[in-house]
């Protein structure tokens, strides 16, 4: 995945990809030492980028955590958000929810057919699972995916139409529905960001697994 931040906002995009880290963690996925680091949170939470909260675990000694505040996230844009929320809410009033979930499912199909069509010939499972990882990168969702017991795990660290999603849910659902048609498995949301979540995740197995 491509970096779409300044290099002295690196420690935003590592943030939004692993969530809230420790000050070395953070250090080692930059690639910088521990002080590089420190210089460059504590520049952006002047900024109001970062923020750093205090856990304690245990015995040991507080761990400072730190983690993207709201406008942090915001360096990662909803595309077209305040239009799409305008068009939605005038076609309900103007239209109705039945034409609403009409639209929104005649762009779940061209969705799903596109997908097919760039995973033609894609054979095994896992093969399928990163190739849509690639192509929702490519959209901008910062996909990424692992392998777990029994099939693997569909990680999406932004939502580029967060703000439409919110309008309405509808478009939730039909990715959701295109993700188990082109993948051709069980495919179960197990973290949403519209609940909160720090990202949304889909646990996916072969039918004959579940």
């Amino acid at each position: 995945m491509n970096n779409p931040l300044p290099e002295n906002e690196r420690a935003v995009w590592v943030l939004k990809t692993i969530g809230p880290q420790p000050l070395s963690v953070l250090a080692e996925k930059m690639n910088v030492t521990v002080e590089g680091a420190r210089f460059q949170l504590l520049k952006l939470a002047t900024d109001g980028l970062v923020e750093a909260t205090t856990v304690s675990k245990g015995r040991g000694r507080p761990q400072q955590i730190w983690s993207l505040t709201a406008r942090g996230h915001a360096r990662f844009p909803d595309t077209h958000a305040d239009l799409t929320v305008k068009l939605i809410r005038k076609m309900r009033e103007t239209l109705g929810e039945a034409a609403v979930q009409a639209v929104i499912a005649a762009n779940g199909k061209d969705s799903t057919e596109r997908y097919l069509k760039e995973l033609e010939g894609v054979k095994g499972l896992e093969s399928r699972v990163k190739k849509l990882a690639e192509i929702r990168s490519r959209e901008g969702y910062m996909a990424e995916y692992e392998k777990e017991a029994g099939g693997f795990l569909l990680v999406e660290n932004h939502c580029p139409i967060c703000a439409a999603a919110t309008a309405c849910q509808g478009f939730c659902q039909s990715e959701l529905s295109a993700f188990r048609k082109v993948l051709k498995a069980d495919v179960e949301r197990v973290s949403h960001i519209l609940d909160g979540a720090r990202h949304c995740a889909y646990k996916i197995k072969l039918h004959d697994q579940i």
